[in-house]
This record gives C-alpha cells, structure tokens and sequence, in this order.
C-alpha cells in the first residue's frame, strides 16, 4: 500500500495542517490502494503565499530558461512511464496497455509541447503606435478530475508554467497518486521553490478555498458541471479569472450516405473509451429510422466483443469504473432508463461474470425514441450508449443540438463537404469528420454548460495571459 504523507509547498514535502486522511481504492479488486493528506483552509494559504512570493522571479524569468524546466519534467515523467501508467491503471481502471499510451504518453508529449511554445510564443507585437505584449494571469489554482488525471494536470499546470504563472494544483482525491510522482518529477527537475505546489483534500474544503482566496488570480477547473457552477460562484467574488471544462452528452450524428458499419463500430468505441469515463464521449449515436434495427444489431455486436476484467489482465478492453460510487450511479443510470421504457439491446444491471469484486458495469447499449430521455439527455460516465432515430438531416441536427451541454461530437456521412455543412450546424466545441483522428494541437473545450475557455495547443497557453498595451508617440 501507498501512504503519501506531505504536502509539496515552497519546494519542500511538508506536514498537512491536519492528521486528516483520505483512502484510495484499487478500482479493479475494491481493495485499497493508497492513503493521502486531506488538506484545510491553512493548507492552502500556505500554498497560495508560496505560489504568490514565486510569481515574480518566475514571470520575469526568460521564456527560454522556463522552456528547459518543463523539458526537464517531460524527461522525468518519460523515466518513470511504467510506474505511471501502472498508478493510473489501479486508480482509474483503464487497461494497462491503454494508460500506457494514452494516460501518460499524451502528458509527456505535452509537457514536450509546452517547452517548445514557451520559447516560440509570440509574446510582444507592433499594433499601430502601440506595443502589446502579453503577460501572465498571476497564481493560478489547478483544479483536476480523476478520469484522465495527469491528462488534466498537464493541460493546466504546463501551460500556466510556460506562461508565467506559478500554480496550486488540487488533483482529484480519487487518483491522487500520479499527482505525487509529477510533484516529485518536479522536484528533481529543480523547479524553483513556490512556482508549483500540490494540496490534496476535498473539493467542497480545499476546491472551495483555493476559489476563494484573493491571491489567486485565476481558476482553471476539469470536472462536472453542477461543481463548476460552484466554482464560478464562490470565484466571482473576487473577479478572478475562471476557466471550465465541464460535462458533455455528444452526438454522432451518421447520415444516410456514411459507411454505416464503420460510424456505428467507431461511435460505440468512443462511448466505451476508458470505460465510458471521458467527458468527450459520443453517447447518443443518431441514425436515420429507417437503420434504427440495423444500428442496435451492429452495436450489440460491438459492445459484446469488448473484454471486461481487471486493469492488468491481458486482453482487457474495458476495465472497471473509478469507484463504488461511480459504478452505483451509472448502475442507477440504467436502471432508469430502464424504468422509463428504453429498449435495453444489452448489458444492464447485472455485473460481468467472473471479473472478481472491482467496479464493473456491463457495456450497454439502449435505443430511445424519445430524445428527451433522462438516459439520452444526462451524462452518464460510463459505459452506456443511447440510440435515438431521426427523420431528416434537419430533425438530426435538432436532436444533437438540443442538449444543456456542447462539448464534442461527430459527423459521418458520404463525403467530407457535406458532413462539413452538417458539422458547422453543431453547437459544440469540437467535431469529428468521418472519423478524423484527435488532435492535440486544436482547442478543446465547450459551449453551453460544458463550460468556457479552451485547452490544448496555444490556445491553452492564451488562457493563461493577459494582454497589456503601452501607447507611444508617433
């Protein structure tokens, strides 16, 4: 077992405020796994009064010196790639082989990224008799969710740092521990003291005070939209800045003239992507009625061919959900949309057979004819997908957009011109065509209630910099 004891503050491991503690389970056997500090109010002055006395060496420091430290943590987060991926795995659930690549090779490349945009970013320009540079935000507090954890952690703290900014990072209790080997990446990479800090607690204590401090400067929050909301109450107070990126219910929206087979087989992937967990997941699949049988066949097939067990055993595609609480609300999911007279083509409430006592939902599949649906409007965060019929290419874009939330989705259809006209019909940040592949250099972030502000590439940067004009006489 893991027992992580201290708090990273000024440079230095240091003892909590508080003897209070919090558990950490192994998702895959229920057992446990880790214990870390619960931090307090005095925790995070402490911290804030670090990042706050660190800013300024570090804002005033060369892009290029900023650039070599980030390197550095790119270096020492590559060095530790198996203990990572292997942390993530027994924390969240995905399967080794996936966090391998996707939980931790995507925050190395971006740690990478954000060394090279450190010493290329445009920071000054000539505009008429103005010089308009851009400066960092200030102290910013990181605020992460536990479903791609050291994901979430990089798009925030690397950026910021490139930028300027020193940060308070608040990982999500629930996956700590990848958050504690970043902290200790960072101390070998010899991080100035102050310009990162790390306090782990609960968000309604330690989330709540870090937006209500009035030295921080800005708030950049990952998690769902009702905590958001919270976010953004308690930091208007000070007018601080606040970025969200929050829930999402997306569409694939496959026309008539697409590769049917290959819109649906690919929809049920990405709704099952790390166990349903991702909050850019297609979880609604909108085909014409008339395919609507066709659509449940195929996707029945597809989600019975994925391999349900523990993180670590070979051959697994889909491994178990975050915690017990998690899986108890995707299994109340369910079972309303059960109540509510979805057809359930398959999966359900009975938990996989002989994958031993983690937190295991079947993958399930639903058609609805009423898009209106509990089941077809919430954000389930697990493993289930919803098929709901449409009647025109108008009625199919009325039922994607008709959704509190605009995070992502997709459009398939004959050619790529005409599933362009449909996709610039979405009110939603992102949109994949006929399949086109992530790409980490495009904003990501939302519209509606999936929140505000964007991550990734340098647009993620931007969120972390102000703009000044100075005016000179022509």
């Amino acid at each position: 077992m893991i027992e992580r004891k201290h708090f990273y503050i000024d440079g230095r491991w240091v003892a909590p405020s508080s003897i209070d503690t919090t558990e950490v389970t192994d998702s895959s056997t229920a057992e446990l796994y880790a214990t870390i500090p619960a931090g307090g109010a005095a925790d995070v002055d402490a911290a804030v009064d670090a990042a706050r006395s660190a800013f300024a060496d570090w804002s005033q420091m060369p892009p290029e010196r900023r650039a070599e430290f980030l390197q550095k943590i790119a270096d020492g987060l590559k060095a530790r790639t198996d203990e990572l991926a292997r942390a993530i795995a027994t924390e969240v659930g995905m399967p080794l082989r996936f966090s391998t690549m996707v939980q931790v090779g995507g925050p190395i490349a971006s740690w990478s990224h954000y060394a090279k945009l450190a010493r290329e970013f445009p920071y000054q320009e000539q505009v008429g008799n103005s010089v308009v540079v851009r400066e960092p935000v200030g102290v910013v507090a990181a605020i992460t969710p536990w479903n791609y954890p050291l994901n979430q952690i990089t798009m925030k703290v690397a950026p910021a740092l490139a930028a300027g900014c020193t940060v308070v990072l608040k990982p999500s209790e629930v996956a700590p521990i990848n958050a504690f080997m970043l902290a200790d990446v960072i101390h070998e990479a010899g991080l100035p003291p102050g310009v990162f800090n790390l306090v782990t607690g609960f968000g309604p204590v330690v989330g709540e005070a870090l937006a209500r401090h009035p030295d921080v400067d800005m708030v950049s929050f990952t998690g769902s939209t009702a905590a958001g909301k919270r976010i953004s109450e308690v930091g208007s107070q000070s007018v601080k800045r606040i970025s969200l990126e929050l829930g999402g219910k997306s569409a694939s929206l496959v026309l008539e003239d697409a590769d049917f087979e290959r819109a649906v087989k690919s929809s049920v992937s990405s709704c099952y992507l790390n166990s349903g967990q991702t909050c850019a997941a297609w979880t609604r699949l909108l085909v014409p009625r008339t395919r609507l049988e066709e659509a449940g066949r195929m996707a029945k097939l597809v989600a019975e061919s994925y391999a349900v067990g523990g993180a670590f055993n070979d051959g697994v595609k889909l491994g178990p959900l975050v915690s017990a609480a998690q899986r108890d609300r995707v299994l109340g999911c369910i079972k309303r949309g059960i109540d509510d007279g979805a057809e359930l083509i398959t999966g359900g409430l009975e938990p996989p057979v002989g994958v031993g006592n983690g937190y295991f939902v079947k993958p399930t599949v639903f058609i609805v004819n009423d898009p209106k649906a509990a089941v077809a409007q919430e954000e389930i965060f697990g493993p289930v997908l919803t098929i709901i019929p449409y009647d025109s290419e108008v009625d199919a874009v009325r039922i994607a957009n008709d959704s509190i939330y605009g995070l992502a989705g997709a459009v398939w259809a004959g050619t790529d011109e005409r599933a362009m006209q449909v996709a610039r019909q979405l009110r939603t940040g992102q949109v994949d065509v006929n399949g086109g592949r992530w790409n980490p250099l495009a904003p990501f972030g939302g519209y509606k209630q999936s929140g505000r502000g964007r991550e990734n590439g340098i647009y993620g940067m931007e969120e972390f910099l102000e703009y000044k004009a100075m005016q000179f006489p022509t």
